[in-house]
C-alpha cells in the first residue's frame, strides 16, 4: 500500500509475514482453548466467555502476588487501547492493540490519518487477531518529513487518536527515554512517570523487557501496560522488546528456539507453546522495522532482530534472549541452581566454553 502526503490509497493492511503467525491465530472460531488443554491456563482472562470472569464483573480479586488486572469489559466505544509504531526506509508500521471483542462485534479496525491541510481519510483496514486481540498496518511510500496524525477506529464510536512525528533529523541531539520492568503487583496509573516524560520530551521510547509480569495472561498483561503508558506513546515512536517475564519464565535463555522441560527453565529454550511466543513476540514486535534475517529459529519462533534510524541515529535492536546458551549441564555448577554463581573467587574463563552463544551468529553478523 501506498501513502503520501499527497494521496492516500484504501487498501487491507498486510505485511504479516514480517512476524511469524501461525494459521490458528487467523481463525474465525475464537477457541475457549487456544493453545490446548495442557495449556488451558493461558491467556483465560481474554479468550472464552471473557466477561464472565469475575474481575470483569467487576467483582473484587483478591491479590496475591500480583494485584487484580485491569477490569476488560469496558464500554464499547472504549474498546481501543492503544497504537504504538516505528517509521524506517519509508515504511510506517503501526499496530492497534484492543480489549477484548464480543460476539457479534466487528473484527475489524481502520486506520485514517490527517496530512497537514488535509482532512481526515481513511487509509486501511486491518482484521483483529484471535487470540491477543491486535492489528497491524503497514503503509509504504511514508514521508517522514511531516507530522500525520492518525486515528484507529472501531465500529462506530471506539477510536485512538495520536501523532506520527516527523523524523527529528535536523535536530542537534535527540532524546530516547529508556524503561524497563514495569511491575505487575503496583497496578493503576503512572502519572509521574507519565507526566515526567512528557517534560523531557524523548524523541523515541524504549522499552527494554517485562512490560508485564502476568506470565500467563500476557494480552492482559500487555493491556494493562498500554493504559499506563498510552499517553506518552501515542505521539513518538515507540520500541517495546519482550524479555523473561513476558514470555512467563522466571529467566529465558532461548538457545534457538528450542524446548525448555526443567524447573527454571536453566536448560535453555521455551516452556510455553510456541504459538503462546509467537502471540507475545507478535504484540509487542510487529510494529518494529522489518527483521534483516526474517527466518525464525527452532520450532518457527520469529525473530525481531532490526535496525532502526531515529535523528540520524541508527539504532541496532538486539535479541539478548533468544539465541542464548542455557547453563544446566554445559558449565561447572558455582551455586545452588545451574545460573547461580556465588563464589566470589571464581574465574569466568571456566565459563567461557566453545559452543555457548551469547547474541548468537546471525545477530553478530547484523
Amino acid at each position: 500500500m501506498k501513502v503520501s502526503r499527497r494521496n492516500a490509497i484504501k487498501k487491507t493492511a498486510a505485511g504479516l509475514t514480517s512476524m511469524m503467525i501461525a494459521p490458528q491465530f487467523l481463525r474465525a472460531a475464537e477457541a475457549v482453548k487456544p493453545f490446548g488443554e495442557d495449556h488451558a491456563n493461558l491467556e483465560t482472562l481474554t479468550t472464552g466467555e471473557w466477561w464472565k470472569r469475575p474481575g470483569n464483573l467487576t467483582t473484587p480479586l483478591k491479590n496475591g502476588r500480583k494485584a487484580a488486572p485491569p477490569n476488560l469489559n469496558i464500554p464499547r466505544n472504549q474498546v481501543v487501547v492503544f497504537a504504538l509504531y516505528t517509521q524506517q526506509n519509508a515504511v510506517l508500521k503501526l499496530t492497534a492493540q484492543l480489549f477484548p471483542l464480543k460476539p457479534g462485534e466487528a473484527r475489524q479496525v481502520r486506520l485514517e490519518l490527517k496530512f497537514p491541510k488535509e482532512d481526515w481519510k481513511e487509509v486501511a483496514q486491518a482484521e483483529v487477531l484471535y487470540p491477543g486481540w491486535d492489528a497491524h498496518f503497514r503503509i509504504e511510500e511514508w514521508d517522514d518529513s511531516v507530522d500525520v496524525q492518525y486515528r484507529v477506529r472501531h465500529g462506530k464510536g471506539a477510536k485512538f487518536e495520536g501523532l506520527i512525528r516527523k523524523d527529528p533529523r535536523n535536530k542537534e541531539e535527540i532524546v530516547v527515554a529508556n524503561l524497563s520492568c514495569n511491575s505487575s503487583r503496583t497496578t493503576g496509573p503512572r502519572k509521574e512517570i507519565v507526566d515526567n516524560l512528557r517534560k523531557l520530551n524523548p524523541d523515541l521510547l524504549f522499552f527494554g523487557g517485562d512490560q508485564t509480569y502476568r506470565h500467563t495472561e500476557h494480552t492482559a498483561g500487555w493491556i494493562e501496560f498500554g493504559l499506563q503508558y498510552r499517553d506518552i506513546i501515542r505521539d513518538r515512536p515507540t520500541v517495546a522488546i519482550p524479555d523473561d517475564h513476558d514470555v512467563g519464565h522466571p529467566n529465558v535463555w532461548g538457545e534457538n528456539g528450542k524446548h525448555s522441560s526443567i524447573p527454571g527453565n536453566a536448560d535453555g529454550g521455551y516452556k510455553f507453546p510456541v504459538d503462546y511466543v509467537n502471540l507475545v513476540q507478535r504484540q509487542q514486535t510487529w510494529s518494529l522495522p522489518d527483521p534483516v534475517d526474517p527466518d525464525p529459529v527452532n520450532r518457527n519462533i520469529g525473530v525481531y532482530f532490526t535496525r532502526l534510524t531515529v535523528g540520524k541515529v541508527d539504532f541496532a535492536i538486539l535479541e539478548d534472549r533468544k539465541f542464548k546458551t542455557g547453563p544446566a549441564g554445559k558449565i561447572p555448577q558455582m551455586g545452588p541452581r545451574p545460573d547461580h554463581i556465588n563464589d566470589p573467587s571464581y574465574d569466568p574463563r571456566k565459563i567461557d566454553l566453545e559452543g555457548l552463544e551469547l547474541l548468537g551468529p546471525r545477530q553478530e553478523k547484523f
